[in-house]
């Protein structure tokens, strides 16, 4: 009953297991994943798995930047033309500095009350359907979302938005879109699976 027997909030956030993925025939990228495990009544679910790509990262620092204005937010590692994702070293550092600025983020009350930061930490959700779910124009909420990734671990708003358009071919559709349309939604029934290899490589 005292306070000192109360459990203390705590977050866990680990980026780890970069990974290559193929964009197209000419192009290729790496994500990383990125685990959450918390007892903060902030969070729906409490432990996550997703994976995330660096233009996310800078997608996710532009709309906070702009939803906390008077926050100095923490810096994403600097985006040089001389990166390569064949070198590990290279690799590991951006881990690094990604893993760093979500640390700083989620120690701040304000940033912590910002939908897309939970919709980017706990679904799969583009971009361009984060700011849909944020903004009403889905059917389903930020808690929805959250808890139907957890569930079903597969991409399941752009299934209902294929349903809304009157397409019957959703599960072809989502299967082939896997490639295209969410390149990074391969690996997420394979996402809590940790590399240790790839991690500190």
């Amino acid at each position: 009953m005292t306070p000192k027997h109360e459990k203390q909030e705590f977050v866990t956030v680990l980026v780890r297991d970069p990974r290559t993925q193929k964009e197209d025939l000419w192009h290729s990228y790496i994500d990383y994943e990125i685990f959450i495990h918390t007892n903060s009544m902030c969070f729906t679910r409490k432990t996550s798995c997703v994976r995330r790509r660096f233009r996310e990262f800078v997608w996710l620092r532009q709309r906070l930047q702009s939803n906390a204005a008077l926050i100095q937010l923490p810096e994403l590692p600097s985006k040089t033309p001389f990166f390569n994702m064949n070198n590990p070293q290279h690799v590991n550092h951006r881990r690094q500095g990604l893993q760093e600025f979500l640390e700083k983020i989620l120690q701040d009350a304000l940033l912590l009350s910002d939908s897309r930061l939970h919709l980017f930490l706990q679904t799969q959700l583009s971009t361009e359907d984060m700011e849909a779910c944020v903004s009403g124009q889905t059917k389903y909420s930020v808690a929805d979302a959250i808890h139907k990734f957890a569930s079903l671990n597969r991409r399941f708003p752009i299934e209902d938005e294929e349903r809304k358009k009157g397409k019957n071919d959703v599960d072809s559709d989502s299967e082939s879109s896997s490639s295209g349309l969410r390149p990074s939604d391969d690996s997420i029934s394979c996402g809590c699976k940790a590399s240790p290899a790839s991690e500190e490589s």
